[in-house]
């Protein structure tokens, strides 16, 4: 009997109609040259028919007692045909017709009496295209997790015709979670059992928390980002509504190499100096902009190399991205020396620590959406921009090439918009959720790739001026 672990817990008993908690992938295909006129009918029947393989957490349910813990239990009554679904699209636009339909999919709660997972198969408009939109429930597993599922359902080679469903290829194992308590403190023990482990750990909380006082009492500049200081008056911020729509963006990693190379930047320094750039352009787009700067909450991956458990592994640390600019380089610098701030913020912080600190501040957070005071309260931060490392080569499905992949996720309290990194297969892909309040989610995507545009126009001149001299 697997207990959940407080994240766990806390991400099944939040949810509302309004902000379902599961996380999504959409994953868009071209068909194999010669492909018979069924292909994708005879894939959803081989997705279908192959459940004798089904493992943890796919036939798992949570199950609440008065004499225990909550813990996941095999569903007795499993059905396939209530997870894998088909779909036949009409319009004129694949794309356009694709993402309407993912965002209404996206919008929908699970049922709780059965596995919260579900995939869709869909074709339709384009011959020879088709997408898979994957969703689990966010309390089975992160955004990472979930990611090296579907990777390691997919094959490296387009010859080979079998077809793996993501429910058979985790180890087969009980469920195992190495933060099974519903105690915050105990969370702290979770290191290894021994005392010095939880004194580091009580040490860390520590730490985190006199950096945010030290900053609040303004002894300290501009040194972490403070919670529930980002300004509430934008489309980006409120209590979240029902409706989901979605968006993407995507940029060619050379193009990424590249300015990594010529400005001595992460791939993250990179990335978030254009979404701040095309946030900024939004909002001034919505008559809303603002002069301070945009805060996000970042999600950090807690897992040790080679942990395989299941539940999450997360922490979330707040970002202060770069005050107001029309200079691109001035806003990648600024951005940059922030996030070497954050990087000093954690390090040296035990796992058990950063996810407790997470636990506090998102607990706050949560309250305030279960007692819908979204629209009153200030929110933790203006969005949430997360990074999911995805595979370097081309992936296939029975022959049929993965061309695109993007990441689906949940809405956090009071943020009306989520923006996760994928890279794959030589792209840098953004993949955009938003309730249906915010007005016209679609030019924001445009805006990411205007973004680089910008910067690489930015760049370029400022290097060569350096090595003139």
């Amino acid at each position: 009997m697997a207990k959940l672990s407080i994240m766990d817990l806390a991400f099944f008993l939040t949810e509302t109609d309004a902000s379902p908690k599961h996380v999504g992938g959409l994953l868009m295909f071209r068909k194999p040259n010669n492909a018979p006129a069924n292909y994708v009918e005879q894939l959803v029947d081989e997705y279908a028919g192959n459940i004798d393989e089904i493992r943890a957490p796919f036939n798992q349910i949570i199950k609440f007692s008065a004499f225990s813990a909550p813990h996941w239990m095999s569903d007795t009554n499993f059905d396939i045909a209530n997870h894998v679904f088909f779909h036949n699209i009409d319009g004129s636009d694949f794309r356009e017709c694709l993402y309407d339909l993912v965002g209404n999919l996206h919008n929908i709660r699970m049922n709780r009496e059965r596995p919260m997972w579900e995939m869709h198969v869909i074709q339709g408009i384009d011959e020879n295209r088709f997408a898979i939109y994957t969703k689990l429930h966010h309390a089975y597993a992160d955004g990472v997790t979930m990611s090296s599922w579907l990777v390691n359902s997919l094959s490296t080679s387009a010859r080979t015709k079998s077809v793996t469903p993501i429910w058979s290829v985790l180890p087969q194992k009980r469920l195992q979670n190495t933060a099974d308590s519903i105690s915050i403190m105990k969370v702290l023990t979770q290191l290894g059992g021994r005392s010095s482990d939880y004194i580091k750990g009580i040490a860390g909380l520590s730490k985190l928390t006199t950096q945010l006082a030290l900053e609040t009492l303004n002894l300290t500049k501009n040194a972490v980002a403070v919670p529930f200081r980002a300004n509430s008056s934008t489309p980006l911020t409120g209590q979240v509504s029902a409706g989901r729509q979605i968006a993407t963006a995507a940029v060619d990693m050379e193009r990424v190499n590249r300015l990594r190379k010529l400005t001595r930047s992460t791939l993250n320094h990179i990335a978030l100096t254009c979404i701040d750039g095309a946030l900024h352009r939004y909002l001034q787009e919505c008559g809303a902009d603002i002069n301070e700067p945009i805060t996000i909450q970042m999600p950090v991956n807690l897992r040790k190399s080679g942990d395989d458990s299941l539940g999450n592994k997360i922490g979330i640390v707040l970002v202060e991205l770069a005050n107001k600019t029309t200079d691109p380089y001035e806003r990648l610098r600024e951005i940059g020396f922030t996030l070497r701030n954050v990087r000093y913020q954690i390090d040296g912080v035990p796992p058990a620590s950063v996810m407790a600190y997470t636990v506090l501040l998102g607990g706050v957070s949560l309250i305030g959406e279960a007692l819908k005071l979204g629209d009153v309260l200030p929110p933790l931060g203006n969005t949430l921009v997360s990074n999911v490392p995805g595979p370097a080569k081309a992936l296939y499905l029975k022959g049929a090439k993965l061309e695109e992949m993007y990441p689906i996720s949940a809405l956090t309290p009071s943020n009306h918009l989520n923006i996760t990194l994928y890279s794959y297969d030589g792209r840098l892909q953004f993949g955009l959720v938003a309730t249906t309040a915010m007005p016209n989610l679609g030019v924001l995507g445009d805006y990411i790739h205007d973004a680089f545009d910008d910067l690489e126009e930015a760049v370029s001149p400022s290097v060569l001026r350096k090595e003139k001299k």
